[in-house]
């Protein structure tokens, strides 16, 4: 089963999109027939400027800083965009195809034909940041176990279940599925980008546009670029290029568990004095410091890096401005700083569970967000134990 195409009449223009199953091989080769068959006036893709610089190059990792990541606050989404990766990675190996290998060709067929080309998505850093902006706690931590997850798991479609996602109802099934589970993530991933790539490739100058998109995204963007032909209307993208700020809940929630902490303690002093507010903080201690030493231990962490867990977690735990993964993430990196070949294998590492474990990056964030982890599943166990205490 080749690609799906869908033509789409607007204003007087043909749009031409082609759905793909993204690491099909059967894709790929199309791709390439297809923009010769239809010589269209422009070809859009489904890329980032981001991803296409990563993809176009193979030393595209070597530039990364892990330090300045995590220093910057990225680490999470790091961690992501590298899963995700991985799961499209896996697929693409099992197949001999590269992910993104069918948008790449798409690109390079334009050239050789002198076609005018156009990178019609949205940057992926704005998609994850707003789809992470937009989710609750526990939806944050339901992306991140679905994406580690995908890393865990060593099972694999078929070439021919692949070739099936094609199908216009088994991607539906998909949609609704997904929508049920995290439903703000979908939202972002889904119907915001099927708006952001109708309105750039609506946009493209020519009469006729070939757009090479993945196959869940045909039906909105048809739908999508139809409304605003119809509309005479230019496709505003304002509201969901950048992320939006927090709002003061939002500000407001990171000061609870410290707040709630310092209350503990006080309580415990006025009730029986410092020997109870010891006898608390040393099981806060043990709980929050344990599980943070814990999960950098999971990570396979140098031992300073899971020492620096232990003493630090409680520690960072009191300012909302920092998180132990901070901590340990650097400490790791000083410790086993990434080796030349690290960033040469790390696009090929992130395919399997013991690359991400054998590649000093991976495991600089392995570190980071297992650490961050334990450190928060230990402040929900400390809490109610060191509140048992005053009632003691």
């Amino acid at each position: 089963m080749g690609s799906t195409i869908t033509r789409v009449e607007a204003a007087g223009r043909q749009i031409v999109l082609v759905g793909t199953a993204h690491v099909s091989r059967e894709s790929v080769e199309e791709v390439r027939r297809l923009i010769g068959e239809e010589k269209p006036d422009r070809v859009c893709v489904e890329l980032d400027a981001g991803r296409h610089a990563t993809l176009a190059r193979e030393s595209g990792w070597q530039s990364l800083d892990v330090v300045k990541v995590l220093r910057e606050g990225k680490g999470f989404l790091l961690l992501a965009n590298m899963v995700l990766s991985s799961f499209q990675k896996r697929l693409g190996l099992d197949l001999g195809v590269k992910p993104g290998e069918e948008m790449i060709t798409a690109i390079r067929a334009a050239e050789e034909l002198g076609i005018p080309w156009t990178l019609a998505d949205r940057d992926i850093q704005v998609t994850l940041r707003r789809a992470w902006a937009r989710s609750s706690f526990w939806g944050k931590n339901k992306m991140m176990a679905s994406m580690l997850s995908s890393v865990l798991t060593s099972e694999k479609p078929s070439a021919e279940e692949i070739e099936k996602l094609k199908d216009k109802d088994a991607v539906q099934g998909m949609m609704e599925e997904l929508a049920d589970y995290l439903p703000a993530v979908k939202e972002v991933l889904i119907d915001e980008r099927d708006r952001y790539l109708a309105a750039k490739i609506h946009a493209a100058p020519g009469s006729k546009i070939l757009a090479v998109v993945g196959a869940g995204h045909v039906p909105g963007i048809a739908a999508r670029i139809t409304r605003l032909a119809e509309s005479g209307e230019d496709g505003d993208l304002s509201a969901i290029e950048t992320v939006p700020p927090k709002g003061w809940a939002s500000r407001l929630v990171p000061w609870v568990i410290p707040a709630l902490i310092v209350l503990l303690f006080g309580l415990g002093f006025l009730k029986s004095g410092w020997k109870l507010s010891l006898d608390m903080a040393l099981k806060w201690l043990l709980a929050n410091g344990g599980l943070a030493a814990l999960g950098s231990l999971a990570a396979l962490a140098h031992p300073l890096t899971i020492l620096v867990a232990f003493v630090g977690a409680p520690i960072a735990t009191l300012n909302p401005f920092i998180g132990i993964g901070l901590f340990t993430g650097i400490v790791e990196a000083f410790l086993r700083k990434p080796r030349v070949e690290d960033f040469e294998t790390l696009s090929s590492d992130v395919a399997s569970l013991r690359g991400f474990y054998r590649n000093r990056v991976t495991r600089i964030l392995l570190v980071f967000f297992l650490s961050s982890l334990g450190g928060s599943i230990g402040n929900f166990i400390a809490i109610p134990w060191i509140t048992a205490l005053l009632g003691g």
